[in-house]
């Protein structure tokens, strides 16, 4: 990396495309969070994400049904089974906005290097982080979840599995795999010396096709002592296109991937503070649609 009196004496010409082309910032920008963000959803199968309008409510359901008796006698009226639906955790798939600045002080100080592209780097991880945010405070509301107590952490996982596949069983609704997030240092307890070379993305650390799971991701998020499952199948992906809206018509127009849209991004310089803006619009949520299709175990001793 140049430091700041080589960046300084460097011409213009000779610097990184991505750093003086602000339309590549853009197309660099918006690529690099839609293919971490496909990365996360290729890991955790999740399906291909879907587009939908901005403020749309999402709801999630817990459904039963009670069946009546089956023993009906020649002529008499057979009884319906008592359905149940109740809707819960309601949230809106709505549009959020961020901005940053880098003054013209800062590349004098630190060169383009630092200045843009490392910002870029750290505005991009944290936009990433306000998803993770909400997707973690969903899956560890124990609200409507399966919960019970095992003595180990594997019991605790196996069962958390097995809850949910019990769960989607009696919903006649097919599985074919299940997400397991632990705790970082239980599953390391649990692993000991034997611990495998993990795989990384959208920084979580992840084991495939381990103790019945298709994927465990080991996060410090997950509270030490909790199991959580959750299928495949009750894994969705929702986000609003920053570039399917009015929003030029207004003068506002954000560069996204092209493909499927997940984030917008514009840079600009503002002549009369003498900085270069970035502003970000991000309406990505990971939803579940049955809310008690995810296991939330306790592990009461050590592995």
């Amino acid at each position: 990396m140049p430091n700041s009196v080589e960046t300084m004496t460097t011409p213009r010409s000779a610097l990184p495309n991505t750093y003086t082309n602000v339309a590549a910032r853009e197309i660099d920008f918006v690529n690099r969070f839609g293919r971490n963000i496909k990365a996360f959803q290729n890991v955790a199968g999740i399906s291909r994400p879907i587009k939908k309008q901005n403020g749309t409510r999402l709801v999630s359901y817990i459904s039963d049904v009670t069946l009546e008796s089956g023993s009906v006698d020649p002529g008499c009226v057979i009884p319906y089974s008592k359905v149940s639906i109740t809707e819960v955790l309601h949230a809106d798939v709505s549009v959020e906005k961020y901005a940053k600045a880098v003054t013209i002080e800062e590349v004098k100080d630190y060169g383009p290097e630092v200045a843009i592209r490392k910002s870029d780097d750290a505005f991009l991880v944290k936009l990433q982080k306000t998803v993770t945010d909400k997707f973690y405070a969903a899956l560890l509301d124990d609200t409507s979840a399966l919960t019970a107590t095992y003595s180990t952490f594997q019991m605790a996982v196996a069962m958390a599995i097995g809850a949910v596949k019990n769960k989607f069983q009696s919903l006649d609704k097919d599985i074919t795999d299940v997400v397991v997030w632990v705790n970082t240092l239980d599953a390391y307890a649990y692993l000991g010396g034997t611990a495998p070379a993990l795989a990384q993305v959208m920084g979580m650390e992840y084991l495939q096709n381990f103790l019945g799971a298709k994927v465990m991701f080991l996060s410090d998020r997950i509270p030490t002592g909790k199991v959580v499952a959750v299928p495949v199948e009750n894994l969705d992906l929702y986000y609003v296109d920053p570039a399917d809206s009015d929003y030029a018509a207004l003068g506002l127009e954000y560069r996204t991937d092209g493909e499927t849209g997940l984030i917008g991004f514009h840079a600009q310089g503002n002549y009369s503070t003498a900085v270069g803006e970035s502003y970000a619009l991000l309406g990505l949520t990971l939803w579940f649609e049955i809310a008690d299709g995810i296991a939330i175990n306790t592990i009461s001793s050590n592995p």
